[in-house]
């Protein structure tokens, strides 16, 4: 089983504003600077984070390591991160740079945003430097500029069903004059994490094509939108496929590394979260829908 880190609040000295999830920053007994994220709704955010942070390691995109934590005195679950911004840095977050291109971009907005484009973040993306070195430790050697990398983000979002890569989920450390493409983070709304484990069990043993997991995946969709015109905004699928036409080679690079993963190590990786934070069903269906996704992005399958 994963450890879970014990989390004393006592120890806060920061809250954190940004999100819709009680969350604070505080020192460790070792002097680490952590954000604990608390887990109130009972929607297994915080093992879908844990999941997805295993997920992205063996895929080797660089990203925020969260382990699954309580909180002290009150048991609450949640997961905590250190810090991933130097203490001489800045984190910039998506939705500033992109008002940085586009003055009239509407920054304080959140969801259905039609201006969050793929070519409006492509062009945002391309700007940047590579992510800091620490993060840099297993990338493709196609990968090799900041577009390259973030192309590896979304499709770790369609692998892993991610709906949340909205303009606040994304940005750059700011190092100098440098702006370095922030390691992939927040990655608790994916997974399908939110079904009850009734109508996972469902989907699971239905003969109904519709309530399939094969019906259901196709249904996840991200926060970019094709063009400012679309009243939708694409599928997580369509998303990755948009986006992969801008570095096509770092794409190709990505998906035969999703293809050397043993789904043996994906159902491990699943199947380590304690039994008192996700069912058994809920580890079976995981496991399903991250199998069907990969076959999906492997064998290039329409959205």
């Amino acid at each position: 089983m994963f450890q879970i880190i014990s989390v004393d609040p006592a120890r806060a000295f920061h809250l954190e504003q940004l999100g819709t999830k009680r969350k604070y920053w505080y020192y460790d007994e070792h002097g680490r600077l952590l954000l604990f994220k608390a887990e109130e709704r009972g929607t297994g955010d915080d093992w879908a984070e844990k999941i997805c942070c295993e997920l992205a390691e063996v895929l080797g995109l660089p990203h925020v390591v969260y382990d699954l934590a309580e909180e002290k005195g009150t048991c609450t679950p949640g997961v905590v991160c250190e810090t991933f911004v130097p203490p001489e840095g800045a984190l910039v977050l998506g939705n500033e740079l992109l008002l940085r291109r586009d003055p009239s971009y509407p920054a304080s907005d959140r969801y259905k945003v039609r201006s969050y484009t793929v070519d409006a973040v492509v062009e945002v993306v391309r700007s940047l430097e590579l992510p800091l070195k620490e993060f840099l430790t297993n990338l493709p050697e196609e990968v090799e500029t900041a577009l390259d990398v973030f192309v590896g983000y979304i499709l770790f979002d369609a692998w892993v069903a991610n709906q949340d890569r909205h303009h606040e989920n994304w940005g750059a450390v700011v190092l100098g004059r440098q702006m370095h493409l922030a390691p992939t983070f927040d990655h608790a709304a994916s997974l399908a994490r939110n079904l009850t484990d009734k109508e996972r069990a469902e989907r699971l043993q239905t003969r109904d094509k519709n309530r399939m997991i094969s019906t259901f995946v196709r249904k996840a969709r991200s926060a970019f939108y094709a063009s400012v015109q679309e009243r939708k905004p694409l599928t997580t699928m369509a998303a990755w496929r948009a986006f992969s036409s801008y570095a096509p080679q770092a794409a190709q690079a990505w998906l035969r590394r999703l293809a050397s993963i043993d789904p043996a190590t994906v159902k491990e990786i699943v199947a380590t979260i304690p039994s008192s934070r996700m069912s058994g069903v809920a580890v079976d269906f995981t496991v399903k829908l991250l199998e069907e996704n990969r076959r999906r992005l492997i064998f290039g399958e329409n959205p």
